[in-house]
């Protein structure tokens, strides 16, 4: 199965995909959280909260955040799950040097920490993790399927990787409302705040494009997790992807 989603590059120039996201997040990352914000109604939060919940059960003491970005779904986590440790990984430094301010304002030096590294090639032993979480990353991925076998690769044998991406609603009329306020508002806003003009067209691109729900459930078990359990929120906008190893 192919991730066609690897065909929207943010620029549309000769690098790869992965190049020109962290281009675009280190143009972005100033303004990204207001944007963030303001691109999902503030529904994000409540999001991100029930997506961690998710892995109270769990009792995870050590978690990788993948595309950790600002920081805001690690720092979540440790507000929720109270966990030994997270490491946050990203491909920005733009977005990690926010996310470093974010940590030391916080005093949460000792819980969170923030590496430069490919969520496709991450620097960690197998079996490192007893989970790890991607909050609206996965789109962002080169290579999907390279991605999510990296994830199953460094968790702990039944560990969890929980996965927040948003998604195309089908039902009328929330999908043309949708792609009204998706493909129009958003990008016209994104201009408008971060100068960034390119970015905010290549989100609802991606979106559009990312194989999503059961599409995206076939995907982790093709790379071998055991069961993925697809939890669409708010009419499809969003979905929390739980992926067991």
């Amino acid at each position: 199965m192919s991730n066609d989603s690897s065909t929207v590059k943010p620029y549309n120039q000769q690098d790869g995909k992965k190049e020109q996201v962290a281009d675009m997040f280190n143009n972005i990352s100033k303004t990204y959280d207001m944007l963030n914000r303001f691109m999902t109604m503030g529904i994000d939060t409540i999001w991100r909260k029930k997506a961690i919940r998710s892995l109270a059960p769990l009792k995870p003491q050590y978690i990788l955040d993948v595309a950790t970005g600002t920081g805001d779904f690690a720092i979540d986590s440790i507000k929720i799950l109270n966990p030994k440790k997270i490491i946050g990984v990203d491909i920005s430094q733009g977005m990690l040097d926010v996310a470093k301010e974010k940590i030391a304002k916080k005093g949460l030096q000792d819980q969170f920490e923030v590496t430069l590294g490919d969520s496709e090639n991450l620097p960690f032993a197998d079996e490192t993790f007893d989970a790890v979480t991607v909050a609206f990353g996965v789109r962002n991925f080169e290579n999907l399927e390279k991605g999510l076998s990296d994830i199953r690769r460094v968790l702990k044998p039944g560990g969890k990787a929980i996965v927040l991406e948003l998604s195309n609603p089908t039902a009328f009329p929330i999908k043309q409302l949708f792609n009204i306020y998706f493909h129009k508002i958003t990008p016209a806003m994104g201009k408008l705040i971060s100068k960034d003009n390119r970015a905010y067209e290549y989100l609802p691109e991606s979106v559009a494009k990312f194989p999503d729900g059961e599409r995206f459930a076939a995907i982790t078990k093709q790379v071998g997790f055991s069961k993925c359990t697809v939890r669409p929120q708010t009419f499809g906008f969003c979905t929390i992807y739980e992926c067991d190893k």
